[in-house]
């Protein structure tokens, strides 16, 4: 063979190993496939998190990388694969389409329309797992999120860019608070995603109901991944949710996202760990489910000017079993965020609702976010509820009380009346701040405790129709100066006297 030859044959061999090796790295087939897990030999270059393309158009996404296959979870059907079938790398991560034609869209985990209202024209895409905003990129909470709810706004703030937990037994009220949350955000120019996760179609369908009648589907994005769908998407929903909001938060924007409800979340993930036969630790939850929600919540930020000065703020949900917060996922989910509210399922049925537990609730940086208005009138009501529930424990059993304890439980109860609230009727800042400066001063000590919400109402209405200014300033400037406080007081005495008659 001459030295031409040589070169050529070994030029042959080299363009036909190269032909397999890039055959290889790039195709696959499928070992095995089973609920909603697919093991497939031959993607040797793929990473994780890319997006699999599968021969029957479904996709997946690669959660396992081990020697010789890739363990990929179908986020569509598994109808038509079987062993054998070919599935390609497409040398990108697992997107959902973003983009202000989302607003007013319901979509699933991927991002795809299923509210039958046709195609959402977007041009952009974002990864649905994304590195959480560094330490030197992010802001102190300091501009206040107003829920519209007057027990939330008053003890438990919400700031923008804050992670605010809402934990409780099921049918206490959690998704109630998320919604009027959202109806809250009225003219208020802030973006709200709704995550559903492992809820009833029917649930979700009613949700959108709502936002549609009260004017708040504009500017919301409803996520849904409801118990029907499969494992793998119930676990990417919240990612995808996250996504979608830090396009706008990246615009400068501000963001309310809901994550109903983890609990479901952790189990969605706790599947598809079991299915990808990895190791199960406590309750077998596989060892990362703590960096499953810490690197999705951490998303969560208000950015600095410099960076565009757009925040995100999520409210997660936790499903508690008979109010046990210190179970492995409550726990877990406590540690990463700023506070919680906690709902109790004896006051929800003693017909406290919002049935918020002031005891338990906290909000450890929205007090700096507070309007002042509401900081300011609300001054002692948390110390004074509190004293209220420990007096009402020890005096429940005695009749003989002095004339101090009678008051402080008087008062108590007029305060706890007060903190009632219908579903989806948000208070605007100028009629927490008027209520809680009447109930807060003593001014309802001669109302009879039935009439006490009858009565505040009517005053709130009637001075709305009579003293608009009054109104407009404490609304505008969000502080109750001492001037202001007069007139309220003074307006006071004189419904007093015109109910009394």
């Amino acid at each position: 063979m001459n030295h031409a030859d040589e070169i050529l044959s070994i030029l042959r061999e080299e363009i036909e190993q190269y032909d397999n090796r890039t055959r290889r790295a790039e195709t696959g087939s499928v070992l095995e496939i089973g609920d909603g897990i697919a093991t497939v030999y031959g993607l040797d270059r793929a990473v994780y998190g890319e997006l699999i393309e599968f021969e029957t158009g479904a996709q997946g996404m690669v959660l396992n990388l081990e020697r010789d296959s890739v363990g990929v979870v179908l986020l569509g059907s598994e109808a038509g694969l079987h062993e054998g079938s070919w599935a390609k790398r497409t040398g990108r991560a697992a997107d959902v389409p973003v983009g202000d034609a989302m607003l007013g869209r319901t979509v699933n985990a991927l991002g795809q329309p299923i509210d039958g209202l046709g195609p959402i024209q977007t041009t952009e895409t974002r990864p649905i797992e994304h590195e959480a905003p560094g330490v030197v990129t992010r802001e102190p909470v300091n501009v206040p999120l107003q829920t519209g709810i007057l027990a939330i706004d008053a003890m438990v703030p919400i700031g923008r860019g804050q992670r605010e937990l809402i934990i409780g037994d099921r049918q206490t009220g959690k998704t109630a608070i998320a919604v009027d949350t959202i109806l809250n955000q009225k003219d208020q120019d802030v973006v709200c995603i709704y995550v559903a996760i492992g809820q009833k179609a029917s649930t979700v369908a009613k949700l959108r109901g709502t936002l549609e009648k009260y004017g708040a589907l504009s500017y919301s994005i409803i996520v849904s991944a409801t118990a029907a769908d499969s494992a793998p998407q119930q676990y990417i929903a919240p990612y995808a949710g996250a996504a979608m909001g830090e396009y706008f938060m990246d615009q400068g924007k501000d963001v309310l996202i809901i994550y109903d409800d983890l609990s479901k979340h952790a189990v969605a993930y706790r599947a598809l760990s079991l299915l990808l036969r990895r190791s199960p630790g406590r309750e077998a939850y596989p060892g990362d489910v703590f960096y499953l929600h810490s690197r999705l919540l951490e998303r969560a930020c208000r950015l600095t000017e410099e960076y565009g000065g757009g925040s995100m703020t999520a409210i997660p949900i936790i499903e508690t079993l008979a109010g046990d917060v210190s179970a492995y996922i409550p726990t877990n989910v406590i540690s990463i965020t700023d506070g919680q509210i906690y709902l109790e399922k004896d006051l929800f049925f003693s017909g406290q609702r919002p049935a918020i537990n002031v005891g338990l609730s906290v909000s450890r940086v929205g007090g700096s976010a507070q309007t002042k208005a509401v900081k300011k009138s609300a001054g002692t009501l948390r110390i004074d509820l509190a004293r209220f529930r420990e007096l009402e424990v020890f005096t429940q059993f005695s009749s003989d009380l002095d004339k101090e304890t009678r008051q402080a439980l008087d008062h108590g109860k007029r305060l706890m009346e007060i903190l009632k609230q219908p579903l989806y009727n948000p208070m605007p800042v100028w009629k927490q701040a008027v209520i809680l400066y009447v109930a807060t001063s003593g001014l309802l000590s001669n109302v009879a405790l039935e009439k006490v919400n009858e009565f505040v109402q009517g005053f709130v209405d009637s001075l709305q129709a009579n003293q608009p200014g009054l109104i407009e300033e404490i609304q505008s400037t969000g502080t109750l100066p001492g001037t202001v406080a007069e007139q309220i007081r003074t307006a006071m005495e004189a419904y007093q006297k015109q109910v009394n008659g």
